[in-house]
């Protein structure tokens, strides 16, 4: 373990360490034993944290795919079906004051690690889910139709473009892009 660094203590700080390795070393030439040392860490009580180095870059995912689930159950049956999406989509990607460097490092490898394409494609299957779930509620079909899964799908593309551009524009504001894509999939 190293010396000098008191030992992490919560998920939340161990993911602030890898996120600074992985961005100063890379992902794939950052080990979890990497991570584990300069956290102050043993490698086992990473993995009470995290089940693989992959993990740590996608942060506490099922928790934002619950809060959103949670946020789409309760917009109001009368909102249109886009809207409550799209004020969902807006509150799951919200950032707190001073997350903005960190949230760029770790979309920049979500987007553009090739190690972490496969585990992303499993985390995007859960997003569109959850997506595609509520749109079937609301449309009185079943989730696995394909207007629901339709929707889902242009949802999350249109999320991933702007993404791509705010990862690309520094400056740029996230919300402001998520938005304006988001409103490209309303009826013209």
């Amino acid at each position: 373990m190293k010396q000098g660094r008191p030992a992490v203590t919560t998920r939340e700080e161990l993911e602030v360490v890898a996120l600074e390795l992985f961005a100063a070393r890379g992902f794939e030439a950052t080990t979890v034993d990497d991570v584990a040392e300069a956290a102050g860490i043993g490698r086992r009580t990473f993995f009470r944290y995290f089940a693989s180095k992959n993990d740590v870059v996608w942060g506490d995912f099922d928790g934002a795919l619950a809060q959103l689930r949670a946020h789409l159950d309760a917009v109001p049956a009368g909102v249109p079906l886009l809207e409550g999406l799209r004020e969902a989509v807006l509150a799951f990607n919200a950032l707190p004051p001073g997350a903005e460097p960190q949230h760029r490092v770790r979309m920049a490898m979500v987007l553009h690690t090739p190690a972490l394409q496969a585990h992303s494609t499993l985390r995007y299957a859960g997003w569109r889910a959850v997506v595609a779930d509520h749109a079937a509620t609301r449309l009185g079909v079943q989730a696995s139709d394909l207007g629901p899964q339709l929707l889902a799908h242009q949802l999350l593309a249109s999320c991933v473009a702007a993404y791509e551009q705010w990862l690309a524009q520094p400056g740029s504001d996230l919300q402001e892009l998520l938005d304006a894509a988001i409103r490209t999939l309303a009826p013209r």
